[in-house]
């Protein structure tokens, strides 16, 4: 999925660096119900030839990130995005379990600016989740675009919240389906420090979709002096039953104005990749 505001400006660079992550990647659950009716298949063909898409045309921005539940951090879920940019504050994404055509619809995410973040009323600020530490990390990634066009992507995104929901418990890396949307909606998390992500959460998804996490994580750096304090960061720190430790300049609010609680820490001062 091409950006159409992040293309121009880095077509010329992007296009001598290989697109990487573009691999399809199949709905984790098959819902349970009848198989599809042949009157139920030419309804679908005349909608599609006569209706459009509408609304879902535009979301053209796709991202592959991953959630804890908040009040359920050890439940875990690999989130394919895809978005729409409403304006330069603000963007909201349908989320799917896959990214092929028989995808499970699972979730929605809002993203907005850390400056309509700071005019939200306090009350509502548990809610949104901090976004540095998902795109210093290298574990959000916009794949099958140019990877110049990928960091100003990511670069527009530092310092950003999302607030999300799960709607449907479609499972995946250790975590068993189930086969219809049931109960109430749970409101996901990021990860902010490493070890909060299951052991083999992220490698499953580089692995099925030829990623390299860590090679993002090393480019990435680059952002990482654009990276703010951010509310929410230590709002699941040591909610997990593993060690974790910083990510280089992902700091919570609180924490300020020590630029990092815990210098020193970050893997990347030896790589391994």
């Amino acid at each position: 999925m091409h950006n159409r505001y992040l293309m121009a400006p880095a077509l010329a660079a992007g296009l001598l660096v290989a697109c990487t992550g573009g691999d399809e990647v199949g709905p984790n659950v098959d819902p349970a119900g009848a198989d599809e009716s042949g009157t139920t298949n030419l309804l679908e063909a005349g909608a599609a030839a006569l209706q459009g898409n509408g609304p879902l045309g535009k979301m053209d921005v796709y991202l592959v990130g991953f959630h804890p539940m908040k009040e359920d951090p050890e439940h875990q879920m690999e989130a394919h995005h895809f978005c729409r940019q409403v304006n330069e504050d603000f963007a909201q994404c349908a989320l799917f379990d896959g990214n092929s055509e028989d995808a499970n619809l699972n979730g929605i995410e809002y993203i907005i600016s850390a400056r309509v973040f700071e005019q939200l009323p306090v009350e509502e600020r548990p809610y949104w989740h901090p976004h540095n530490g998902e795109i210093l990390s290298g574990q959000l990634v916009a794949p099958n675009i140019p990877r110049a066009a990928e960091e100003a992507l990511m670069r527009k995104k530092m310092n950003s919240y999302g607030k999300t929901w799960h709607t449907w418990s479609t499972g995946g890396h250790q975590t068993e389906p189930d086969s219809l949307p049931v109960g109430p909606a749970r409101l996901a998390w990021s990860f902010n420090r490493d070890g909060e992500a299951k052991p083999g959460l992220v490698e499953a998804r580089d692995e099925a979709m030829d990623i390299s996490t860590m090679e993002r994580r090393r480019e990435r750096q680059i952002l990482r002096d654009l990276a703010e304090p951010q509310e929410g960061v230590d709002a699941l720190k040591g909610a997990f039953p593993r060690e974790t430790s910083p990510i280089g300049g992902v700091v919570d609010k609180a924490a300020a104005p020590s630029a990092d609680p815990e210098p020193g820490a970050d893997p990347l001062e030896t790589p391994g990749d």
